[in-house]
């Protein structure tokens, strides 16, 4: 299915891809821009919507995600060979030319110019993280991939699971993940309405965003970007709500962790630095 990604992305990975020599890419990004095509397109502000992104699915940045290096995934595209993804999850599962799996493959792949993206899913419905280390960690063994893409927190929020013996459980599970040279890119809770008022819901939301940043791993903010389309939506009164608002937030998700993945890339190999600010990305620029 092809998605109305990423002008913006593919000129910034272009030019990530021209650093490390990829030909075709490289020649690309040599090329002039033309009047009206992507390279033309004004950067963004960390709080403006991304417009490399599907209309419906515009979030800015400070919305969308928290970014980290991915180093696995950047050898593979050195090594000029597939990338190899893993998507775990609740809605990673399911069959057909239209699951979330399926676009996040066609999103990535229009993202990444001239690479071959391989995405394999396995579905954890209902399933807790805090019970569910052993089968992760088989599953990742068993498909040895370059990045896992893990949605995590609502079946623990849900099922009120210690929120603290989550966060360890969590932890400890990235750390094993990394441990194997493979990286990881987490997603977490969906938004509604409801939920936005649950205080221990929220709580898991936080306890996701701090394991990301103690460990140092991209973070898809997925209850914030889904509230931002419900609270701008135009012109339809049920979004917001409940089903509306999941089925939208299915239909961007592929998008939205494409973004995280292709602007994560862009972060510099050299410890100690800061991200980049968010315009510089959007526009192509890869840091020093």
């Amino acid at each position: 299915m092809a998605l109305a990604l990423p002008s913006v992305a593919r000129i910034g990975l272009t030019c990530w891809f021209g650093l490390v020599g990829l030909g075709t890419a490289a020649a690309q990004a040599q090329q002039p821009p033309r009047p009206g095509s992507a390279a033309t397109v004004v950067a963004p502000g960390p709080d403006v919507p991304d417009p490399s992104l599907s209309p419906e699915c515009r979030v800015p940045g400070s919305k969308l995600y928290t970014l980290a290096k991915l180093r696995a995934v950047k050898k593979a595209l050195r090594e000029q060979r597939a990338i190899h993804v893993l998507s775990l999850g609740s809605t990673s599962g399911g069959l057909g030319a239209v699951t979330y799996p399926v676009k996040l493959e066609s999103a990535l792949e229009q993202s990444l110019p001239d690479v071959t993206v391989d995405v394999d899913s396995r579905g954890l419905p209902g399933e807790i993280t805090y019970g569910a280390t052993e089968r992760v960690r088989n599953i990742v063994a068993e498909i040895e991939p370059d990045l896992v893409v893990w949605q995590v927190g609502s079946n623990d929020a849900l099922a009120r699971v210690d929120v603290e013996a989550f966060a360890s459980s969590l932890a400890d599970t990235i750390d094993w993940i990394k441990s194997h040279d493979i990286d990881v890119v987490l997603v977490d809770p969906q938004y509604t309405a409801s939920l936005a008022q649950d205080d221990y819901y929220n709580s898991f939301v936080r306890a996701i965003q701090r394991v990301a940043a103690e460990k140092q791993v991209p973070l898809v903010l997925r209850f914030e970007a889904m509230r931002y389309l419900a609270l701008h939506a135009k012109g339809d009164g049920l979004l917001g709500s409940g089903f509306r608002l999941a089925d939208l937030g299915q239909r961007c998700m592929a998008e939205h962790v494409t973004r995280a993945i292709t602007v994560s890339l862009l972060q510099p190999d050299v410890t100690g630095t800061t991200p980049p600010p968010a315009a510089s990305v959007a526009a192509g620029k890869p840091s020093p």
